[in-house]
């Protein structure tokens, strides 16, 4: 049967709409215009690794060596004041203590318990080896006196140090100074804040608590549940910057990341020195590391206190060592030959609590301060 032609007309028109619908309906949405991501701003820190951890001959600070023979000064101030864990006394094989004594220069006539303090939080910081002498030996300082030559501290960032000033000094420790804020310039011009201050710690040691501010990274990794870390770096008062700079720098392999003049201004800082006091302040790095430094500050002038002779050094009381695993022993060694730098002990293997198993050698640097120079045995 023949439809009408009208009727015909209508079916044709209204197939044709559907037809279109439908391919309307199945057309991919017309996707927006892509936008460029915001850039994210290069924060400008001179203290930023340009280098690779691959031509690290020496590499970072991987412990510091306290002697004492006040470990309840110890746990209170380390453990209870700045959170760190305190493990110990460690048993020692009598071979063990045996190889350490030759290593590090203590008496036969001396025994030592043995502690590590660290801060599980956060992996890969600077863990503390601690040496509870079982008798009194001179002290490496005699004040708290800024100024006096030697090992001077170690550094815990913070990303509330208005807060973790206040908590130390409840606890009834004091510092050098009221906690303290000033500028460091950037490489670019500009500048930032750091928030710093300087406790006193047990044997006449410091313990620098320090915070930067204005968008830079801390200086070194923090736990995230607490805003708090460290023992990140250590620090000497010294008075022979070229020589230590060249042990350390030319003769380990670390690099020398910053080298700077200050002059001591206002409120004095957190050192507490009088106003306009000079001082070099330099900070070595491991190649490509981050954290795990050493400072050093030199007085311009000499207007500090003079050292009281101690030999910086087991198995005198205060900050007596630092520790740094190698690439490879021997060319260590061949560096320090090279350099006329007698060991102190010569290289031996064995397994120890705090370095697992290694070969470890010691050296004095220009000041006397006792180096461990170590190669982990996998």
């Amino acid at each position: 049967m023949r439809l009408p032609a009208e009727l015909r007309r209508f079916l044709t028109i209204s197939l044709l709409a559907i037809a279109l619908i439908s391919t309307l309906a199945c057309a991919p949405a017309e996707e927006p215009a892509a936008t460029e991501p915001e850039p994210v701003p290069k924060i400008s820190d001179a203290l930023a690794p340009t280098t690779s951890d691959e031509d690290a001959v020496t590499k970072q600070l991987h412990t510091t060596t306290l002697c004492t023979t006040d470990m309840e000064t110890i746990r209170s101030f380390y453990g209870d004041g700045l959170g760190l864990r305190i493990t110990g006394p460690i048993e020692l094989d009598p071979a063990v203590r045996e190889t350490q004594r030759a290593l590090w220069g203590i008496p036969g006539d001396l025994g030592w318990e043995l502690y590590v303090m660290d801060r599980p939080a956060v992996p890969g910081t600077i863990q503390v080896r601690v040496l509870l002498l079982d008798r009194e030996t001179p002290m490496i300082h005699t004040t708290w006196n800024p100024q006096e030559p030697g090992p001077f501290s170690m550094g815990f960032p913070s990303e509330d140090l208005e807060t973790w000033d206040p908590e130390l000094r409840a606890k009834g420790w004091e510092s050098l100074m009221p906690m303290a804020s000033y500028q460091i310039p950037r490489p670019d011009g500009t500048t930032y804040g750091i928030q710093e201050t300087i406790f006193n710690a047990p044997d006449f040691m410091h313990s620098v608590g320090i915070s930067r501010r204005d968008g830079m990274p801390q200086l070194g990794p923090v736990d995230p549940a607490t805003g708090r870390g460290g023992p990140i770096y250590s620090a000497h008062v010294i008075e022979n910057s070229d020589e230590v700079l060249h042990f350390y720098v030319d003769v380990l392999g670390l690099e020398l990341r910053s080298d700077r003049q200050f002059k001591s201004s206002g409120s004095k800082g957190a050192l507490g020195v009088p106003d306009g006091t000079e001082f070099r302040f330099s900070i070595v790095y491991a190649h490509g590391a981050t954290f795990g430094h050493l400072l050093f500050l030199d007085y311009q002038g000499r207007l500090g206190l003079p050292s009281p002779g101690i030999a910086w050094r087991p198995p005198n009381r205060g900050m007596v060592m630092w520790s740094f695993p190698v690439r490879d022993l021997d060319e260590i060694a061949q560096r320090l030959t090279d350099a006329g730098v007698e060991p102190f002990s010569p290289p031996v293997e064995y397994e120890s609590p705090s370095l697992g198993r290694h070969t470890s050698m010691t050296v004095l640097d220009p000041n006397g301060f006792m180096v461990e120079l170590f190669q982990p045995i996998e």
